[in-house]
């Protein structure tokens, strides 16, 4: 029986229901209570959710949340491209950290926090995160020990420091990582209401699409972030129809044509604005979102 495209997209638009949206609250709130609790963390922090749970873009079925933990004693900032007098006005600004206390240690002492409350064996650790095994009114989290970090590029009416505010993430293997909650979260708010909400029904649409491809083998499963990425640079216009399929025959069709080459996407950004999507150093290329875009066109039969 062929499928009901414009009934399936209805369908997958749809944000998750309240009881798993009940236990993403439950999640972060548990982890928060478990890391209070411990005594372990020797630094001031604060936790959130980010990620698709935060953005509202995760999709139904999608059994797992990413949780910051953010290290809030120290920020570390960064003035490279800055003027001249910008970074010699953050130079005056710097207080010294004298506290024996780094990432090593804080990632440590979060990993610890969490096998306290959830024994060693709900507990993994991976490169960046510690795996946090889900139970019956929780889900299974990635909790991510990060530190603030400002991006300075110039001077207020005041001569204030103007920067951005993002978060480094320190692996334990490769260099440190900058991401942009706060940007991603006001940039998907701003581009969901000025395309009457399609742009987040777009993302889920589109990774239900490439977790079905995955499903029949005919896809290697790509990042979730990647999805959000790309609907985020289709332009607002073409989540303008009348129906769900048009509005995704323009998303694949937007994606395709612009992952031609590389050289046509070169200037494509994350949906935080902070980062090219494309940059060598990313977990993905092109080449996939470009084959994404063909085998969805595909499976859905568009012409």
């Amino acid at each position: 029986m062929a499928t009901d495209w414009e009934a399936t997209l209805r369908a997958w638009v749809k944000p998750p229901s309240d009881y798993e949206d009940a236990k993403r609250r439950n999640t972060e709130s548990e982890i928060r209570a478990a890391l209070a609790a411990s005594g372990r963390l020797e630094s001031s922090y604060r936790v959130y959710a980010k990620g698709s749970y935060a953005n509202g873009t995760n999709v139904r079925l999608d059994y797992d949340v990413d949780i910051a933990v953010e290290c809030t004693d120290f920020f570390y900032s960064d003035t490279s491209g800055a003027p001249a007098d910008v970074m010699k006005m953050a130079e005056a600004y710097k207080v010294p950290y004298t506290k024996e206390y780094g990432p090593v240690e804080f990632k440590r002492d979060v990993e610890n926090a969490l096998v306290d409350a959830y024994g060693r064996a709900a507990v993994s650790r991976g490169n960046m995160a510690m795996r946090v095994r889900g139970g019956n009114t929780t889900l299974p989290a990635d909790v991510v020990p990060c530190f603030e970090y400002h991006y300075v590029y110039g001077l207020g009416p005041n001569r204030e420091l103007l920067y951005y505010q993002g978060t480094r993430i320190y692996p334990d293997k490769g260099t440190y990582i900058h991401n942009w909650p706060q940007q991603q979260l006001d940039l998907g708010i701003a581009k969901n209401t000025a395309t009457g909400r399609r742009y987040k029904r777009m993302v889920r649409a589109l990774k239900r699409l490439e977790n079905l491809l995955v499903e029949s083998d005919e896809l290697h499963a790509l990042p979730s972030f990647l999805m959000e990425c790309l609907v985020f640079n289709v332009p607002n216009e073409a989540l303008d129809h009348n129906t769900y399929v048009a509005d995704m025959r323009e998303v694949l069709a937007h994606i395709f044509n612009s992952t031609l080459s590389v050289e046509a996407c070169k200037s494509w950004l994350e949906a935080n604005e902070r980062k090219y999507l494309f940059h060598a150093s990313q977990p993905w290329t092109w080449g996939q979102a470009h084959e994404l875009a063909d085998k969805a066109w595909n499976i859905m039969g568009l012409e």
